[in-house]
């Protein structure tokens, strides 16, 4: 089966495209404009002295829409808005609550900061939390009249929503289990902190031309997902003297262009690498496109570029001293490991992770896994890219008792595959991009999955999308799903989904590919899921799981293979 892989994109024309190195300062777009208005990190006094006590009403649409971005608080889907009201104008779609989100920079929390996080999210949120793939939490159902108190709240404890949105390095991911994990490399735990120092609420990065996501982990599975972000320092071990360093990644991110991230064929040592992060963020912030916003990633400049010349600007313009070549890191063959069960730290103790349901939490859970930490563990905490819960540093005379007391709380260390494996974005529930609702579908589709296939013993990835953006990464799982509009037997549009089968990071990286013609209504995704993986346990000998048996299907195979079941 032939795979859609990243290509070299072609030259663009020679015409501006608001890059600040060519001397492009005129804004170019909507957003461009409110920026040079007005820095989004300057928002929060305006909150603090005016928005706070004047309510919603008060805050002018370039804050609302834009600013507050800088600050974590998007503003919420009105719960009456259907799917087909997506793409219509904001304001018919906007609610007065917001979501906030809380940057948990490699998923890092102490039993006092998830403590907080389950404060807020219980006395104002409406007890509703989602652990993200990006090992943030955000909230729900937040009052701008509340947003100082918990800003507060969560700063008393070393947690900020600084850059948890906007254009503007966003939280950093790192393996969960840094420094814990008897194979990894090198624990890279003081670099990501320092770069967090050096970076955020920041001036210098707080005007980019669009997100910055970065992935600095030791980790030999490379579970911190490098080959997705705009910038990623995966830790090696160079062959010869066996020096410990990173391979340099550039130019990766997901949403309707996917792209995986380019090897600039560097080897960055561990004390360069909070330079090398800020040499790359600055080349991003010059060169970057701001003519469009379809188009202002780092990984559009990259893919025009090519490597090469993003190597050498970054040396001559941002560095002043060439890197030293290196090799590749070698591939991992479980780069999406879920971390979810009883495993062995480096110093004897186990580090135990649960799955909650498709990263959807309570806020009264994370209270109890904070109290649980106390009391089995370190008073440590991890959140990973597959939106699970970790707890570190756990005796092993006391892992059956914990294990007992997180399924007491709906959190399961012996999850079984389906639930594992399902991951979703926020969705139609809270999301004005969205197209259909994913918590409560993914919900309700790993729990048939799990009754309809009891059987099921394989590691399966399925991801539930409410749009394009690829919040929950729909183009690198086993089966990724799309949301979007679909016809219904009546003539009219529904929530539905596309289909995207055999995506993969790690050694078999690849994206998904795209089921043509395939849309599967809400209503029947559990039916159609469970036909995909009858049809693949009925002629899957041979190969080594759901993704090895798909990718080895020509177009047409794949094409018969993935057809929905006709109604008799």
């Amino acid at each position: 089966m032939s795979q859609r892989q990243p290509r070299e994109r072609p030259a663009r024309p020679a015409r501006p495209q608001g890059q600040w190195a060519s001397g492009e300062t005129e804004p170019l777009n909507a957003v461009e404009r409110v920026k040079r208005e007005g820095g989004g990190l300057d928002v929060r006094d305006r909150v603090e002295r005016r928005y706070a006590a004047e309510g919603v009403g008060a805050i002018g649409d370039d804050d609302l829409r834009e600013r507050l971005k800088w600050w974590g608080l998007y503003t919420q889907r009105r719960q009456d808005a259907p799917a087909t009201m997506t793409g219509g104008p904001p304001e018919d779609l906007t609610d007065e609550h917001f979501m906030m989100r809380v940057r948990i920079d490699g998923g890092r929390l102490t039993s006092d900061q998830l403590r907080a996080v389950a404060w807020a999210s219980q006395h104002h949120g409406r007890d509703v939390a989602d652990v993200t793939d990006r090992q943030n939490v955000q909230l729900h159902w937040i009052r701008i009249e509340d947003v100082p108190g918990i800003w507060r709240r969560l700063e008393a404890v070393g947690l900020t929503t600084a850059m948890a949105c906007g254009d503007a390095p966003r939280a950093f991911l790192g393996c969960p289990v840094a420094g814990r994990d008897a194979a990894e490399v090198v624990d890279a735990t003081p670099l990501l902190s320092e770069v967090r120092k050096r970076s955020v609420a920041n001036p210098e990065f707080a005007n980019l031309p669009r997100k910055f996501k970065t992935s600095i982990s030791g980790c030999a599975q490379q579970c911190a997902q490098p080959a997705l972000n705009d910038v990623a320092f995966v830790g090696l071990r160079a062959p010869g003297d066996g020096a410990v360093g990173f391979d340099l990644l550039v130019g990766g991110g997901l949403g309707a262009n996917p792209h995986f991230a380019r090897r600039l064929g560097a080897f960055v040592e561990p004390d360069a690498v909070p330079d090398v992060w800020e040499a790359v963020a600055r080349l991003f912030r010059d060169h970057g496109y701001r003519r469009s916003r379809k188009h202002a990633r780092l990984k559009f400049l990259v893919a025009d570029w090519g490597p090469e010349r993003v190597r050498e600007v970054l040396e001559r313009d941002y560095l002043g001293a060439a890197l030293p070549d290196g090799p590749p890191a070698p591939p991992s063959p479980d780069a999406q490991r879920d971390h979810v069960g009883v495993f062995a730290q480096s110093d004897g103790n186990r580090y135990v992770g649960v799955a909650p349901r498709a990263g959807r939490v309570l806020g009264h859970q994370l209270a109890a896994v904070a109290d649980l930490a106390d009391r089995f563990g370190s008073g440590l905490v991890r959140l990973t890219t597959q939106q699970k819960i970790v707890l570190l540093d756990v005796e092993p005379a006391a892992v059956g008792e914990l294990v007992a007391a997180l399924d007491g709380h709906d959190l399961r260390a012996r999850a079984g595959a389906f639930r594992t494996g399902t991951m979703s974005c926020t969705g139609l529930e809270f999301c004005k991009l969205a197209l259909a609702e994913t918590k409560g579908n993914a919900d309700a589709l790993y729990r048939e999955l799990e009754r309809r296939l009891p059987e099921w013993d394989e590691e399966l990835r399925i991801h539930l999308n409410g749009c394009p953006n690829s919040c929950a990464r729909f183009q690198v799982a086993d089966i990724g799903l799309m949301g979007a509009l679909v016809p219904r037997p009546d003539g009219s549009r529904g929530e539905g989904f596309l289909v995207h089968l055999g995506g993969a990071l790690g050694d078999a990286q690849a994206f998904g590919e795209k089921v043509r013609g395939v849309r599967v209504p809400a209503e029947n995704l559990a039916d159609y899921v469970e036909t995909l993986l009858r049809r693949y346990l009925a002629r899957s000998d041979g190969h080594d799981g759901f993704t090895d048996f798909v990718r080895s299907l020509d177009t047409s195979e794949l094409a018969a293979f993935a057809a929905p079941e006709e109604k008799a």
